[in-house]
């Protein structure tokens, strides 16, 4: 799904324009970003919690050439989804394998059927 799909999801719950809606969730993405850039965190109740960690330097190799490479100290923003959002997508995710519309299930069986 991309940004423009869920744009336009959003527009058709909410009866918004494309326009304005987009507007928005730029908004909200930027703010997040913003948010994260400055050292904050956001917890959004029931969502989950997005935060940046800090990555220790290292040294790690191309795995092309093998060659060592130096990486420096960096700081990475992660999501923790609640409990709830856990819940929910294991459940929806759980429905749909028993009722077989699972697209994700099926690829997965069709292409160890292939290959076997």
């Amino acid at each position: 799904m991309t940004k423009a799909d869920i744009v336009e999801q959003i527009s058709n719950q909410t009866g918004l324009s494309k326009v304005q809606t987009k507007a928005v969730f730029e908004g909200v993405l930027s703010s997040i970003m913003e948010i994260l850039a400055n050292g904050g965190r956001i917890e959004l109740r029931g969502f989950g919690v997005f935060s940046v960690k800090s990555r220790k330097s290292r040294m790690a190799r191309n795995p092309r050439t093998g060659t060592p490479v130096a990486l420096d100290k960096r700081y990475v923003p992660v999501f923790k989804a609640s409990p709830d959002f856990q819940e929910h997508v294991d459940d929806v995710l759980k429905d749909k394998d028993q009722t077989g519309t699972n697209s994700i299930a099926k690829k997965a069986t069709s292409t160890k059927t292939k290959k076997g």
